[in-house]
């Protein structure tokens, strides 16, 4: 179970400059639940970066918006990128495999750092960009006529990215178009006109998924999906909750806390030091002699930004 009460900077109705088209949602799936933005156009001119709100959730030259999903199982089960927008298919490319590219591996993209993607022409200089989907997925062809809301492929990890996620990258011409700022590229911190036909809040970090396990899992492990226990014995070597969150700034606070048939089991809140695009923390108790007494254990992971809650979850354990 999950309860937001997000710090949020709302996207204004939608008003877009004369002449822009609209866009509409471009992945099927349900934002702040099944998915989430973990990085926005780069505002920021220098070698620095910084989103449209003057927030860290973008890095330097970003020229998209990243929907990504929490794991690579999701990835795997399968989630639809859509049109954002009617339009003519200008090119797409499949056929790369769907791996997280390392440092030293970038060179061997030969360029092609999008991986499997779709471009579509929606008329006069507008066009968008699907980048890193699915191997085998893509869907259309080149000089196809395309409604809005289409499947076009689904979600992978092809091309340069660390994480199952689609960006998609919006131009007028030459111009990079950030949708949640059209009109202020290199400024940001102000109220803004917005391409999206329907409002997309703002939220600047929060928690990707929660889940106990028998000890500290590996990171590789949490954001593959493969983390995680719903059932364990009673003599289990230990009882730990872990919290995989995602924009991260300094003194933002992680609680974690266990209880269970007898009361509190573990209650324990941290205090992270950096930003951070992802990053989890972990914490519970050993087995106790005699082992844990069977039953439903809860499990609830928050986050705290400025003496506000920015994100919450809650999962239960079966204890047999």
């Amino acid at each position: 179970m999950r309860t937001h009460s997000f710090a949020l900077i709302s996207a204004l109705a939608a008003f877009p400059a004369a002449g822009a088209p609209t866009f509409s949602l471009p992945v099927d799936c349900e934002l702040g639940e099944t998915c989430f933005i973990q990085n926005y156009v780069d505002h920021d001119e220098t070698s620095g970066h910084r989103d449209h709100t003057c927030g860290p959730l973008s890095y330097d030259g970003h020229k998209g918006t990243d929907f990504a999903l929490p794991t690579t199982d999701a990835m795997g089960s399968g989630v639809n990128v859509l049109a954002a927008a009617e339009g003519v298919v200008l090119g797409t490319r499949d056929g790369m495999i769907d791996k997280v590219i390392a440092t030293k591996d970038i060179p061997k993209l030969n360029g092609k750092d999008c991986g499997n993607g779709v471009s579509i022409d929606h008329g006069d200089g507008w066009v968008s960009q699907y980048c890193h989907m699915k191997q085998g997925s893509v869907a259309v062809s080149q000089g196809d006529q395309i409604a809005r809301g289409q499947v076009l492929g689904q979600i992978g990890l092809s091309g340069r990215t660390q994480f199952p996620h689609l960006h998609i990258s919006i131009r007028d011409g030459n111009r990079v178009v950030d949708p949640f700022a059209p009109d202020q590229q290199g400024v940001c911190g102000e109220g803004q006109d917005t391409l999206w036909d329907h409002g997309i809040d703002y939220v600047g970090g929060g928690l990707i998924r929660v889940g106990f396990d028998v000890g500290v899992p590996k990171f590789d492990s949490i954001k593959s999906g493969m983390a995680g226990r719903v059932r364990v014995p009673s003599q289990a070597k230990a009882l730990v909750l872990f919290g995989y969150a995602f924009g991260s700034r300094p003194d933002d606070e992680m609680t974690l806390t266990i209880t269970g048939p007898q009361g509190s089991v573990f209650d324990h809140t941290v205090t992270l030091e950096k930003t951070q695009a992802q990053y989890f923390r972990a914490g519970g108790k050993r087995t106790p002699m005699g082992g844990w007494p069977k039953g439903i254990y809860r499990g609830e992971v928050s986050i705290t930004r400025d003496g506000a809650q920015l994100d919450q979850q809650t999962i239960t354990l079966t204890v047999e």
